[in-house]
């Protein structure tokens, strides 16, 4: 028995030197081939930007230079791949703003945004929620970063940092023509957990669905529960499948009292309260205790993806109820 044990020790050990090893190598080899592009990028932008006619002579440019790179080193170096190269070089044209943990195929993407503070912000994302290059393209087309208020406020308490409206779930698969009810969005949610949490954001671990609370008097079932570890505590969530209402909002209220109350732990911050909903008031929104309390939230989630227009009236529609909510001092 011994034995075995030891020999389980040491594979584990062994295991761990290769696991270990084989990162590494792709590290280095990830910002070896990201530097051979951004050189690439430089050489050829500064070419270019020597000829006289700079639109043909950098279009000749790169069709001559994708014969010659090709028959010499290969696939890799395509009249597309070198518009690419060039595009991520004019996107990062210093070198220690790129971070060498994304790969090249996350740089294809992320160079195609229009500014630099977009580029930086979505880096960041990136890397902070381990974002695969599907992910990233999800999360562009979604609009994500501009879903949540404090990338334009940064100075909102840190709960709102991770609140986005609208919310996203057009991965649950859902027609919008059928009529769902919560239960079927909320089992949809769970089977889908591991798209529902990159949707919350970063720090949000899974606690339960449908969650018993039990007091002197009575029992309560609180739809679904996660914490998040950035900041320290229990967020709650109650979806509901009609427009935001002063029920939804008092039983939310009382949800997070009571979770104060009762699960709190002494380590533990403040319990967060969200409601998920289709519509809202902005006069029940203003007039109710969701605006002087800054731990309860309402956003309207959509189970398809909104076509640009929608989505941008939507998040226009946040963006105008924060300000009226938020006046400047």
């Amino acid at each position: 028995m011994k034995d075995l044990e030891k020999q389980d020790q040491l594979y584990a050990e062994i295991s761990l030197v290769v696991s270990e090893a084989k990162q590494r190598v792709y590290q280095n080899s990830n910002k070896i081939l990201l530097q051979m592009y951004w050189q690439i990028g430089k050489l050829i932008i500064e070419d270019e930007q020597e000829g006289k006619a700079k639109a043909v002579y950098g279009k000749a440019t790169l069709k001559n230079l994708s014969k010659l790179l090709t028959v010499e080193f290969g696939k890799g170096f395509d009249e597309r791949n070198l518009n690419n190269i060039r595009s991520f070089y004019n996107a990062f044209p210093i070198w220690n703003a790129v971070r060498t943990e994304l790969s090249w195929t996350h740089y294809r993407i992320i160079s195609r945004l229009e500014t630099i503070s977009l580029r930086s912000r979505y880096i960041q994302h990136c890397i902070e929620g381990n974002w695969d290059t599907r992910t990233l393209q999800r999360n562009i087309k979604t609009q994500y970063i501009g879903r949540i208020l404090e990338e334009d406020h940064p100075e909102i308490p840190a709960a709102k940092q991770l609140i986005k409206d609208p919310y996203i779930f057009e991965f649950l698969g859902i027609t919008k023509d059928i009529p769902s009810s919560e239960n079927n969005i909320e089992t949809a949610l769970i089977n889908h957990i591991q798209h529902f949490m990159m949707e919350l954001g970063k720090g949000f671990a899974f606690v339960a669905r449908q969650q018993h609370i039990v007091t002197d008097t009575s029992d309560f079932f609180i739809d679904l529960v996660f914490y998040n570890y950035y900041l320290k505590c229990f967020v709650l969530i109650d979806l509901k499948t009609q427009k935001l209402s002063h029920e939804a909002i008092g039983q939310m209220d009382m949800y997070v009292r009571m979770y104060n109350d009762l699960k709190k732990g002494a380590d533990d911050q403040p319990t967060l309260g969200m409601i998920l909903c289709t519509e809202k008031d902005e006069t029940l929104v203003k007039y109710s205790v969701l605006a002087e309390n800054e731990k309860l939230f309402a956003s309207k989630y959509r189970l398809y993806l909104p076509d640009e227009l929608e989505l941008k009236q939507l998040i226009e529609q946040d963006s105008v109820r924060f300000e009226l909510n938020n006046p400047p001092e």
